[in-house]
């Protein structure tokens, strides 16, 4: 989870003053927006109708949702979509067909060993294989013409839990943006979204924190100065499960069925849209480690930061001086 940082410094433009803000359930987690210089909470109000309508047609954790039609018919038919949904279940099967670490179709995989909840438990192998079956993103179908997606073997579940946050955040500035709303924050647990430019500052650079994976969200090991963007992390310390001394986390490697092992704690990517810096965490999560030429030739990947198991900071793509290390325990290598 990435938090946002303003290290004591009072507001320094009127703007700054003129703040709104709304706090809504939603996705599963607690969400946070804030508009600076607004002249309404309609532009808050709408967004949060916006996450709850993406979240009706999204969501794998109720019965009922598109995608869960799209479930429920594995095996059996084709189920067309809106044009929203089905522009994103796409591209999240395109994706997963790339083979870097992420996979939409995970979700046999993530109820087989229920990380986060109460019934969390370590499968059999023979269970871990019968589901590693149904993980294939080469066995979906999706048609352009009828905006439908079949997925072809029974049993076979999508679930966009690693893509959906940062589509989402960017709907909400484009929202904000088509209304002339010049600066916020979007904050959907831990998805991390600054609009404009930040009234908060002298320097118009908002100050984003980098959750420390060791302790309780909100606490941060550094601090980084940035103009708009998005701060997107992947880590292990969100939900893991404990068996007999040994920790499981809950990020599934669809190769083996098992969590992704490697000697990292979190990586966090700030980048210009949500949904890449989704992308791109997933990317460098499984990867490990910095990926030689990594954002060379994008411009809109700001940087990366890795954590790793050592406590160490890694940084790439991000001037050294934009990072402030707020924590002794830590070092940037």
């Amino acid at each position: 989870m990435t938090t946002l940082n303003f290290n004591g410094q009072a507001a320094t433009a009127d703007l700054a003053t003129q703040r709104r803000h709304a706090s809504h359930y939603g996705l599963g987690t607690d969400i946070d927006l804030t508009l600076f210089g607004s002249d309404s909470d309609a532009y808050l109000n709408q967004a949060c109708d916006l996450i709850d309508q993406y979240e009706d047609r999204l969501t794998v954790n109720r019965t009922n949702s598109e995608v869960m039609a799209i479930n429920h018919a594995a095996g059996i038919a084709p189920i067309q979509v809106s044009a929203a949904t089905y522009t994103l279940v796409k591209q999240a099967i395109v994706l997963s067909q790339q083979h870097f670490g992420f996979n939409a179709l995970i979700g046999p995989l993530v109820k087989l060993w229920r990380i986060g909840f109460s019934d969390a438990q370590v499968p059999t192998q023979a269970e871990i294989d019968e589901r590693l079956l149904l993980v294939d993103p080469e066995q979906v179908a999706c048609d352009d013409q009828n905006l439908s997606v079949y997925l072809k073997r029974p049993g076979m579940e999508l679930d966009l839990g690693g893509i959906a946050k940062g589509y989402i955040a960017d709907r909400i500035q484009d929202y904000w943006e088509a209304f002339g709303q010049r600066a916020g924050m979007i904050n959907l647990g831990g998805n991390l979204l600054m609009v404009g430019d930040s009234p908060l500052h002298d320097d118009h650079q908002w100050r984003v924190g980098v959750q420390n994976p060791l302790s309780p969200r909100g606490n941060a090991i550094a601090s980084v100065k940035i103009g708009p963007c998005s701060a997107v992390t992947s880590g292990i310390y969100e939900r893991h499960l404990e068996v007999n001394g040994k920790s499981y986390h809950h990020i599934l490697d669809a190769k083996t069925g098992y969590p992704r092992q490697n000697d990292l704690l979190s990586v966090t990517i700030f980048s210009k849209a949500s949904i890449d810096g989704e992308i791109e965490t997933t990317r460098l999560f499984f990867a490990g480690e910095p990926e030689a030429g990594w954002g060379i030739d994008r411009a809109d990947l700001y940087g990366a930061i890795f954590v790793t198991k050592e406590k160490h900071l890694q940084i790439v793509g991000l001037p050294r001086e934009s990072v402030t290390l707020l924590d002794n325990d830590y070092t940037i290598d």
